[in-house]
């Protein structure tokens, strides 16, 4: 026998292969253990025979380790087919799955399969996947967006009262909901009808709050009413009828909580208007904190009329308002409270992490100490968001007898369902007879979006002051850096430098408006309308700081962002703390006395502990007179020894050193001391420390005054350079000067004072706003009536000022000229931006305003202009120029969890942690240069602006490149994003946003494809739909009678041929049509047949689908996708059967075919299907359809989706949640009353 190969040991060394004898074993060898010396040894693969090399025994490998290598297919062989023998030639043959009879291919053989005996052997092949199916089940998922629409409003059900002067609307969703009936009459109804006060919808209004007002809620307080109406409805008016009923049932005492005191006048006009002229209107601020009805004050009966900030006032004795109205009131009084535009509550429930508003709690508190009080809420905005609602606690939504214990399970429940949740609450409760909600239609209104670009000199002015703030930072920071450790101030320092950063950009973003406002509104007096300009701040604090550093008498007017920059830094700039110099000739003995006449007992740095001096010899016996009480040691110690020679001598005959304390011969010290000596004697190593001392000390102090007044002289440098800058005046000031000055201007604001130009036109004179005639806080009030007898014909309004204030074309004002709204800040939420609108479109009026939105070129603006542009468009209002159908309003709400979700990928990909989804703009897939280009200049700006952190510059390969970090807090905050990309110069800042809006975009886009967007209530079209059979009542409300009904619907949602090719040739007649229109087939086969579609482009060349099954799709598919799947047909004979065949296989099953898993419950691609909708009141079943929901196959079906469905038939509307054909069984199961009620 050959001696075998040695074997390696199992040592992690590299060791040269061995060689290979003829293969035989597993590939990739094993690990034994040695027959002698049990040493674990690795088998090459292959080996079967080695030596030992540790005890060199020669052995063989046990036989269960000799497997046979496993098999490798053979060539030729297609693992998707059986291979069989030829029973003829016995060549190896591909059979495909299901074939039973064919030749061979080698011998030309028939052969026959027994298929029954295979089957055991072989599996079946795995299900093809339909990718047809797939599309279209994500499709319908998707459901279909809708923006809110609106329909026309009519009372359903009552019909006293005159029609209400303006067109009013309400939201689609809403109007498929039906009020109780009224039963409630009305005590002043014979004198409303014969003033005609009131309209009919404001007649309903009272019916409704009233009849809501009998009723008691489970935990025995009053029930309340929610009135929702749009600015401009007329709520004070209702507001009023509603206290004329109450006075007549006997119930004379009212609160009215508004948001601003000048509201007192509006809510005593009100009150004449409908007739009540006997009540009499008290305002709280004008009275004192004792008892309201005691002898001094007087107030038997009338309205209380306060503002929030009063009710959560009190009084240096403590007594507060809350505790005085309530006494007032007494706790049984089943009186009226009003909250008007009680969204000033809101905060009850904050934000995780933030504390509730007191405004919150009061309002609370109020309706707990009154339970029997007749509740109103009042608030155009107030049902925009679930924990707003936190306060309204008269609505019975939550606690005993509901779905939910308390307001945070609400809460939950209403977050999981969405936006279409939040509009059900409202649909149920208009269905119980609490809530009303209708808004000025806006038609008749126009606007106009106008884009104001940077002129070159603003843009150079921009781009200059952001690169001076960036500079700021960097000086600040090197500043504070030179403080070391004692910078308590440091985060206080930049949350005021962040704050002042994005008022100085909002107002030059501001001032850059300012000559296109001056120029649309002289155009506008031109054409004989008169002019409304809205703002929201109006810089008064910059203007009073001026004023109080340069007198009321100036060159020029105030520039804002300028005073904001100086008044920064002058309070802000971090200086060192200025030394306390030295007095020039402080001598040695100087300091020695210093540091004598301290208390020895205690002892400072830079000072030596002190001890008892030494006096001469002297005749003296009484220690006290000759020493100060600084702890002399006692003379009990005669003797002790001199620290030099170490002998011992009288206590007496030794000198001390007044700084180290030693006791000293005067004959050893040198030179020797012979005088009479001082008592601050010091030792001669003492003298030397001492004058050592003094000179550091010198230069330390001389150090440190070079420091802090370099830093002055900084600080002073960049003040001047600030005073240098070309800054834009106060907008404000500004158009009030070049539109004529105060006198022709009426301004409806909240400051105090302005700048008015001098006659002469040389300088400008800060002045009060009100004269000797009128009070400060008349002067809103006087200024609007002088804008509405016509003799000032511009107003400027601000947020602050003008809630509640009427300034449209009122019939009953002399100036009824059109109003041009023309709005120079918008706030930054839509519906602030409505309510702001709400000042110049309300009821009554001659005329609509025209609405002009200014926004300049730079990202964050431009895209919030579309925003409101939107949501006005929705209210009915004309846009001139173009209406290119956009994306729905919900998805610009830029802080939702989609933007979130956009700007940590955006964060992520400049960070270069990720890839960016999508290529950032001005840049080519193709050139990767571009790309990095960006990412560096989009990370240098997120740098600039502190958005990222800790930066430090590379060296080396890397240099000149930053890396750093982005804090946790600041991924997620998109707020923050918007607020700091204005401080950016305008061209990186516009692309910064347009990637942020892109990716956006790119995760929307995929969530409706993925059937995950919440689009809130969806419509579901159809060619024909039906309602089968009789609606059935599965639920009934005790308290207002109002039930939850069952309907099912019967949906066809297909396109026949004929159809399909009219609507192609329609587009064949316009020329500019694409070359791509047309129909395609798959260019796959399913179940033996392709699936038809036509596609016929659409915008931006996207293609809009149309299939037999299931009629038009709502995405819309690019190109290259189409062409990817699809084919398109030239023969219209092969179109025409195809889609013809599957017109009519669809009517009875699904796409997935005869097989389906799901059964007839499936309704992916099929024509005919049914839908089970459950309509009128949902939250008290809300928790039984979540249960049953959770337990779907489909993802979509497992979220609650809130559909609305019109019969084709007779145009009934239902609105409610979609209930899959699966569940309905375990829905009606678990709603076990359903059978008693239709017994």
């Amino acid at each position: 026998m050959t001696q075998p190969p040695p074997v390696t040991p199992s040592l992690p060394l590299a060791q040269p292969p061995p060689p290979r004898p003829p293969p035989l074993l597993t590939p990739g060898g094993c690990q034994v253990r040695c027959a002698g010396c049990r040493m674990i040894l690795t088998v090459g693969p292959g080996l079967t025979e080695f030596v030992c090399p540790t005890c060199q025994l020669p052995q063989m490998l046990p036989p269960e380790l000799m497997r046979m290598p496993s098999q490798v297919p053979a060539h030729g062989i297609d693992p998707s087919k059986i291979q069989l023998p030829c029973a003829n030639c016995k060549a190896i043959l591909n059979v495909p799955h299901g074939l039973s009879r064919f030749a061979c291919p080698q011998c030309k053989m028939e052969l026959a399969v027994d298929l029954s005996r295979i089957k055991q052997f072989y599996p079946p092949p795995p299900e093809e996947v339909n990718e047809v199916a797939i599309d279209v089940e994500r499709e319908e998922d998707g459901g279909g967006v809708v923006g809110e629409t609106f329909m026309d409003y009519r009372p359903p059900k009552v019909s006293i009262g005159p029609p209400h002067p303006d067109p009013i609307v309400e939201t689609s969703s809403l109007s498929a909901v039906q009020p109780p009936e009224p039963t409630y009459d009305l005590q002043t109804k014979d004198n409303l009808e014969s003033t005609k006060a009131l309209s009919c919808l404001q007649i309903e209004t009272l019916i409704y709050a009233c009849q809501r007002h009998m009723q008691h809620l489970q935990n025995g307080s009053r029930a309340g009413f929610f009135l929702g109406d749009g600015a401009g409805v007329g709520k004070g008016r209702t507001i009023a009828g509603l206290i004329w009923e109450n006075w007549h049932h006997g119930r004379r005492k009212a609160l009215w909580i508004s948001v601003g005191s000048d509201l007192k006048f509006d809510a005593r006009r009100d009150l004449d208007d409908v007739g009540a002229t006997c009540i009499v209107v008290h305002a709280l601020n004008k009275l004192p904190y004792s008892k309201l009805d005691s002898k001094s004050v007087g107030i038997k009966e009338g309205v209380v009329f306060l503002t929030y900030s009063s009710l959560i006032a009190s009084s240096e004795k403590g007594r507060s308002r809350l505790q005085q109205l309530v006494q007032w009131y007494g706790s049984e009084y089943d009186g009226l409270i009003v909250f008007d535009e009680c969204h000033k509550a809101k905060n009850l429930v904050p934000e995780a992490g933030s504390q509730p508003t007191r405004t919150g709690e009061a309002v609370l508190e109020l309706q707990a100490k009154l339970p029997e009080a007749r509740v109103v809420y009042c608030s155009a905005t107030g049902a925009s968001e679930p924990r707003n609602l936190g306060y309204m606690v008269r609505l019975g939504l939550w606690g005993a007898g509901t779905s939910f214990a308390d307001f945070r399970e609400f809460l939950v429940a209403l977050d999981k369902g969405g936006v279409g949740a939040l509009e059900l609450v409202a649909m149920d409760m208009k269905a119980r007879g609490m809530y009303v909600c209708r808004t000025l239609s806006y038609k008749g209104a126009e606007f106009e979006v106008v884009e104001v670009p940077l002129e070159p000199k603003m843009e150079e002015i921009y781009k200059k002051a952001a690169e001076f703030w960036a500079e700021l930072r960097v000086e600040l920071l090197s500043a504070s850096a030179f403080l070391g450790d004692d910078k308590p101030s440091s985060s206080q320092l930049w949350r005021l430098y962040w704050a002042s950063h994005q008022r100085f950009f909002r107002y030059v973003c501001m001032s850059a408006k300012v000559p296109a406002v001056v120029s649309l509104a002289k155009q506008a007096l031109m054409d004989n309308k008169c002019v409304v300009v809205g703002l929201q701040s109006t810089g008064e604090a910059r203007t009073e700081d001026a004023v109080t550093k340069y007198g009321i008498e100036l060159d020029d007017f105030i520039s804002g962002p300028r005073e904001l920059l100086l008044k920064f830094v002058e309070e802000n700039y971090p200086l060192p703390e200025k030394p306390e110099s030295l007095p020039g000739e402080d001598s040695v003995k100087e300091l020695q006395r210093k540091r004598h006449s301290a208390n020895p007992d205690v002892s400072f740095k830079g000072r030596v502990r002190k001890t008892a001096k030494w006096t001469p010899a002297s005749d003296a016996e009484s220690d006290e007179e000759s020493e100060s009480d600084s702890g002399l040691e006692s003379d009990d110690d005669e003797f002790q020894i001199c620290s030099i020679c170490n002998s011992e001598s009288e206590r007496k005959k030794l000198l001390q050193c007044s700084c180290c304390r030693q006791l000293l011969h005067p004959a050893c010290v040198v030179p020797p001391e012979t005088d009479a000596i001082s008592s601050d004697w010091s030792c001669h190593s003492c003298k030397e420390k001492t004058e050592e001392y003094l000179q550091a000390r010198h230069i330390y102090v001389a150090e440190l005054l070079r420091r802090y007044e370099a830093a002055v002289e900084r600080k002073s440098k960049i003040l001047d350079i600030i005073r240098t800058f070309d800054l834009p005046n106060n907008p404000l000031d500004d158009i009030i000067d070049q539109l004529g000055g105060p006198g022709n201007v009426a301004e409806i604001t909240g400051r105090r004072g302005m700048l008015v130009r001098a006659p002469n036109g040389k300088g400008v004179t800060y002045l009060a706003r009100n004269t000797k005639d009128v009070t400060m806080e008349m002067v809103n009030m006087h200024e609007k009536q002088l804008f509405m007898d016509g003799k000032k014909l511009v107003a400027i309004i601000s947020e602050a000022g003008s809630a509640g204030v009427s300034l449209q074309a009122d019939r009953r004002a002399l100036n009824q000229k059109r109003r041009v709204h023309v709005t120079l800040e918008l706030p930054w939420s839509a519906d602030r931006a409505i309510q702001q609108f709400g000042r110049t479109h309300r009821s009554n009026q001659a005329s609509a305003p025209e609405y002009r939105l200014l926004f300049t070129n730079l990202g964050g603006e431009r895209r919030f202009a579309s925003i409101v542009a939107k949501r006005l468009e929705s209210l009915g209002a004309l846009t001139q120029g173009d209406r290119r159908a956009g994306p729905s309003l919900s998805a610009y709400n830029y802080d939702s969890s989609y933007g979130k979700k956009a700007l940590v990928m955006m964060y992520r990909g400049i960070m270069e942690q990720d890839s960016l989804p999508v290529v950032p703009p001005n840049c080519s897939s193709d050139n990767p240069a571009t790309i990095r280009d960006f990412i560096e200049k989009g990370k240098a700006a997120l740098v600039s602006v502190g958005i990222v952190r800790d930066t430090v510059i590379g060296n080396g390969k890397d240099s000149g490149k930053f890396s750093g970090r982005i804090v946790d807090s600041d991924m997620h905050d998109v707020g923050r994003f918007l607020n700091r990309l204005l401080g950016l110069p305008p061209d990186i800042q516009n692309r910064l946003f347009e990637l942020f809006v892109s990716i956006l975009d790119h995760l929307l886009q995929n969530a409706r494809l993925e059937g995950h967007l919440d689009t809130g209530i969806v419509d579901m079209k159809a060619n024909t739909i039906e309602l089968q059979g009789a609606p059935k009542t599965v639920h009934i409300d005790q308290m207002s009678g109002a039930s939850t009904v069952l309907f099912t619907f019967v949906l066809d949602r297909g396109i026949t041929w004929e159809v399909a090719s009219a609507l192609l040739s329609e587009k064949q007649k316009d020329m500019s049509g694409s070359s791509a229109n047309g129909f395609y087939e798959s260019k796959r086969e399913w179940l033996g047949r392709r699936h038809f579609l036509l596609a016929i482009e659409g915008f931006s060349g996207m293609f809009k689908i149309f299939r037999p099954a299931t009629g038009e799709t709502l995405r819309e598919m690019p190109l290259a996708e189409l062409k990817d799947k699809y084919r398109k047909t030239m023969s219209l004979e092969k179109a025409h059967s195809g889609w013809t065949e599957e017109y009519e296989v669809s009517s009875k099953q699904c796409m997935h075919g005869p097989k389906c898993k799901v059964g007839s419950f499936c309704t992916v691609g099929r024509r005919i299907q049914e839908v089970n909708v459950l309509g009128g009141l949902i939250l008290p079943v809300w928790g039984t359809i979540e249960k049953a929901l959770s337990k779907q196959a489909r993802l979509s079906h497992r979220r609650i989706r809130v559909v609305r469905i019109e019969t084709t038939t007779d145009n009934q509307r239902i609105v409610g949640l979609l209930v899959p054909n699966g569940v309905v069984e375990s829905v009606l199961q678990d709603l076990a009353w359903v059978q008693e009620i239709d017994d």
